[in-house]
């Protein structure tokens, strides 16, 4: 059986590459894998395209500043501490997805008071902890993204990612139908997750 050169996929879905799929190839050239996992989150589409991004960088605008004004679960809040506060990822990458967030307006990490960094550094850790006992990730994801450049989507407020990761969470469904998977709804996940926090 003759196969496509820019189908790298074998029977059956399988391919060379440990269930990665190959890179397309460029300009007719074959394509080299590049070590990379992707997370592919083609729902993320709504935000990235602009209709619920702030409209400026200020505080009225800024969803990390209105997020703490709302009820838990209306402003999908895990918990809340004195400085900062753990709360959903509206648009996440992997279910569970938590945001670290200060409650001050502020850009960037060295903006931080030693407080704040350290309180946010303690959430960081609790979310960690918090995620493992709900749903056993086999890994995270942590970071900032600093500035718009960087990939930060609200550049203005200050937001450490909590990512959880699974084995095969890059798997055939968002290869295939570029659809990512995520079972539970948010309030789902916020109860739980917030259940465990204050266990």
């Amino acid at each position: 059986m003759t196969q496509d050169p820019h189908n790298h996929l074998g029977e059956g879905g399988s391919d060379h590459f440990g269930g990665m799929p190959e890179p397309e190839a460029a300009a007719g050239f074959p394509g080299e894998p590049d070590g990379f996992q992707r997370l592919w989150t083609p729902h993320r589409m709504v935000y990235i395209g602009g209709q619920d991004k702030p409209k400026d960088s200020g505080i009225s605008e800024c969803p990390f500043c209105s997020a703490p004004t709302k009820s838990d679960e209306q402003g999908l809040i895990v918990a809340r501490g004195d400085e900062v506060y753990a709360v959903l990822n509206l648009y996440p990458y992997n279910p569970g997805h938590l945001l670290i967030c200060p409650y001050r307006h502020v850009a960037d990490y060295t903006d931080l008071s030693e407080s704040e960094t350290a309180e946010l550094a303690r959430f960081s850790q609790k979310a960690m902890t918090v995620i493992r006992a709900v749903s056993s990730p086999d890994g995270f994801n942590l970071g900032m993204n600093q500035g718009p450049v960087a990939g930060a989507g609200i550049a203005a407020h200050l937001h450490q990612h909590i990512v959880p990761r699974w084995g095969g969470d890059s798997n055939f469904l968002p290869v295939v139908a570029q659809t990512k998977a995520l079972p539970q709804v948010h309030a789902d996940v916020q109860a739980a997750l917030s259940k465990e926090w204050n266990r």
